[in-house]
């Protein structure tokens, strides 16, 4: 529907969401499209997790401070952290301090760890729960596979992973396509999945 997307200065259809930078940058370039590696993928979970109740546009202005203060989301170095870095990270006014995100982070990557040795990858595990097909965007803010996708983390001590949040990374990743029909980045998102993943599609 072209109430779905707004129509900025390049003279492209885009999400409604996308009509200033940093946004817009990171809606044309990341938003839907598969990433590949664990890392990447553990990224995602720890930022979708620190969003929780903010907006996405803070997350995006403290991304590269995100990274500096977790050892660039490096799963095994963040797994190491210890009391000190909680400490650390709480005095850092580059990232946002909440002491139970931080700490959920720290615990996430101890369980990725886990999950890791189990699965073989993140990427096996969480695409595991990528629905089949297309759905209407924005129709929803989560769905039955967010639901047992957050309901499975949690029974392993995952934090922070609620159905939302965990619709919030499916979408983030090209689990989901949710870009408007009228966006023009939808059918690059599409050619990428399809790519990646013909099977979903």
């Amino acid at each position: 529907m072209p109430d779905d997307t707004i129509t900025i200065a390049d003279g492209r259809a885009r999400c409604l969401w996308a009509a200033r930078e940093p946004e817009t940058t990171y809606h044309d370039t990341e938003w839907g499209f598969p990433i590949a590696g664990d890392t990447a993928l553990f990224e995602r979970v720890c930022l979708e997790g620190f969003q929780s109740g903010l907006s996405w546009r803070t997350i995006l202005t403290k991304r590269e401070n995100f990274r500096a203060a977790f050892a660039g989301f490096d799963i095994e170095q963040v797994a190491r952290f210890a009391d000190a870095d909680v400490t650390r990270l709480l005095a850092d006014a580059g990232i946002i301090r909440h002491r139970g995100k931080i700490e959920a982070s720290i615990n996430n990557a101890r369980r990725a760890i886990e999950l890791i040795d189990e699965h073989g990858s993140l990427e096996s595990y969480f695409w595991g729960y990528a629905p089949a097909g297309e759905h209407e965007p924005g129709s929803m803010t989560t769905s039955p596979e967010s639901v047992a996708l957050s309901k499975d983390l949690k029974k392993r001590g995952w934090r922070f992973v609620g159905p939302t949040t965990m619709f919030a990374l499916m979408q983030a990743t090209g689990m989901v396509n949710d870009h408007a029909y009228d966006c023009v980045i939808r059918a690059d998102v599409d050619a990428a999945l399809r790519a990646a993943y013909p099977q979903r599609l």
